[in-house]
């Protein structure tokens, strides 16, 4: 097949994507937290999580769901009051941990968050985030869909290749901040950043902003 049927929209896909997914927001912080904690079972697990969700996201917008939760606004207020309540609490869990700040000790790194909580913080601030299906399968999956029939596919494969090297970069790559983070007030500051950005996102999306 010609290049610029398959190569070309694969990276306009890249791209666009990464041009989306790189930003400052919920999941992107606690993915970049989790990562610097360094155990290697969460990380691997989170980062499988985000990068197959935003795969199943970007398909489905493809397949032309979009047009359904354009139709059905509902499906959206519902899971913006849900995401924005649960984002105000981590938010606030997050503050308080900036007056309790922590050191990253070898014989706490094991911690006390297990995969399984981890896993499933994961998926609410995917899932309960209205902004994820704008953002993927109404706006990725309509930009997808102006490829044509064939070239459709390949620009959404290189938008799902763009989440998956983020999410890895942003996971594994963490583990490098590992000595600056031995430091409480260096908890204490992503902490606080973390605070600021569920909390903000949660009463913007609780406002309907």
């Amino acid at each position: 097949m010609p290049l610029e049927t398959t190569l070309l929209p694969a990276v306009f896909g890249l791209g666009t994507g990464l041009a989306l997914i790189i930003a400052i927001g919920a999941q992107n912080a606690y993915v970049l937290r989790l990562g610097i904690a360094g155990r290697l079972r969460i990380v691997v697990a989170i980062v499988a999580i985000c990068a197959i969700s935003d795969a199943l996201l970007i398909a489905a917008g493809v397949l032309g769901i979009g047009v359904v939760i354009e139709r059905a606004p509902v499906a959206l207020v519902i899971i913006r009051i849900v995401g924005s309540a649960f984002l105000i609490v981590y938010g606030l869990l997050a503050a308080r941990r900036v007056v309790r700040p922590q050191t990253l000790e070898p014989a706490a790194q094991h911690g006390s968050i297990s995969v399984k909580t981890a896993a499933l913080t994961t998926l609410a601030l995917t899932w309960l985030n209205p902004h994820v299906y704008l953002d993927t399968i109404v706006f990725l999956g309509s930009v997808a869909n102006q490829q044509g029939p064939a070239e459709r596919w390949w620009w959404a494969g290189g938008a799902m290749l763009g989440s998956l090297l983020w999410f890895s970069a942003l996971g594994f790559g963490a583990r490098l901040l590992r000595p600056f983070f031995a430091r409480p007030n260096s908890w204490r500051i992503l902490d606080a950043v973390i605070a600021v950005v569920m909390l903000t996102l949660g009463i913007r999306m609780a406002v309907g902003f």
